[in-house]
């Protein structure tokens, strides 16, 4: 059998901290931004965790 390949989407969103935690960008940054507050906009520029039950399902596509 070949080897699984990882997804490539999930390559390009997600990165591991040293800890073994994935990182992830916040969604609603790339447009319509007008209506949307300074302060809102500053805080989706932020990187972040991936939940705990989530990190399950984004560590299967990532670990191939």
């Amino acid at each position: 059998m070949p080897k699984m390949k990882s997804k490539s989407g999930a390559k390009k969103r997600y990165e591991f901290t040293a800890t073994g935690k994935i990182k992830r960008k916040h969604a609603y940054k790339s447009h319509i931004l007008t209506k949307k507050s300074t302060k809102r906009k500053r805080n989706l520029g932020y990187s972040t965790l991936v939940s705990k039950e989530d990190s399950k399902k984004a560590r299967l596509l990532i670990a191939n």
